[in-house]
């Protein structure tokens, strides 16, 4: 019985992400375990989410300093120990930010005679990024470029994904055929037919990262083509030796289509299993979709990175 803790994104609730997630769990037998949990800080709900669920939201750090991110870690971590084991950490946004950051730092201190293993086999990322002050705080450099973007497509994020409740508030403002996502389409900074060169990936130049600095489990790398977060998405992808990615076409979300939920499905399934028989790096080729997210409130389930 596969079990996997999931950790939702910023400014929102384990009662969120199972929402979030509910289509392509459903496309999954009863043998697999979801186990929600809320992070241990309340917060203000992301840009949008509110419009969406009348409940309590939370996030995995107020600040992301790497001093906040360790807790986050040591928290999460006390956790699964003690619910645990688990087979891999579903994440969402934020929550990938944790889960990336806990399987680089235990790689890049492995040799220390008292590290303990990670609570988790394999991970599956969805819409997710690896926070800087981490990176840096590791020795890795991270170059104006990099930041630049990252702090651009957060903020425009923030922008695209807020835009629901005013969307909310003035129907005839919708246009029929055109997803929330197509807002900010034209200023996004990535075009996603295009994958940038190991040595410059939105700023970041993986050729001069130590060799230690990689992500070995096995690993699920989802993120949407209209995303304005899709470099960081990317980024995250680079760190991972033995992943597969997967662009559901969509935006910071997790599209409820049948054909996107089977897929996600069935990647739960294909890296629950390389888990547990060693694997060399997977690749899949054109996975882009080319459906345009619908505008529907129960579609439009959005979080952010606390950058």
């Amino acid at each position: 019985m596969p079990r996997i803790l999931c950790l939702h994104g910023h400014g929102t609730s384990a009662s969120i992400f199972k929402s979030q997630t509910a289509a392509f769990r459903s496309k999954l037998d009863d043998s697999y375990n979801f186990d929600f949990i809320d992070a241990p800080f309340t917060s203000q709900g992301a840009p949008g989410i509110t419009t969406i669920y009348k409940t309590q939201t939370y996030t995995w750090w107020p600040q992301g300093t790497p001093e906040s991110i360790r807790f986050a870690h040591k928290w999460v971590a006390d956790y699964a120990r003690e619910n645990g084991p688990y087979d891999a950490f579903c994440c969402f946004s934020q929550g990938c930010s944790l889960t990336a950051t806990m399987a680089l730092y235990h790689a890049m201190n492995n040799n220390k005679p008292d590290m303990e293993s990670l609570p988790f086999r394999a991970a599956i990322f969805i819409c997710g990024g690896v926070p800087f002050p981490a990176l840096e705080d590791m020795g890795l450099e991270i170059s104006p470029y990099a930041h630049e973007v990252n702090q651009y497509t957060g903020a425009l994020l923030n922008e695209a994904a807020g835009r629901l409740a005013m969307l909310a508030q003035n129907l005839y403002l919708i246009n029929r055929g055109s997803g929330l996502w197509e807002y900010a389409a034209d200023r996004n900074v990535h075009n996603p037919e295009l994958r940038p060169k190991r040595s410059d990936v939105f700023g970041l130049d993986f050729t001069k990262f130590p060799e230690n600095a990689r992500i070995k489990i096995p690993t699920v790398n989802i993120y949407g083509s209209k995303d304005p977060r899709w470099p960081a998405g990317i980024q995250l992808a680079e760190f991972c030796d033995d992943t597969v990615e997967f662009d559901h076409g969509g935006g910071h979300d997790i599209p409820r289509s049948t054909e996107v939920s089977n897929k996600i499905a069935d990647m739960v399934r294909q890296v629950i299993e390389r888990a547990q028989i060693p694997s060399t790096k997977v690749t899949e080729g054109d996975m882009v979709l080319k459906e345009v997210s619908d505008l529907k409130v129960e579609y439009a389930t959005i979080s952010v990175n606390e950058l």
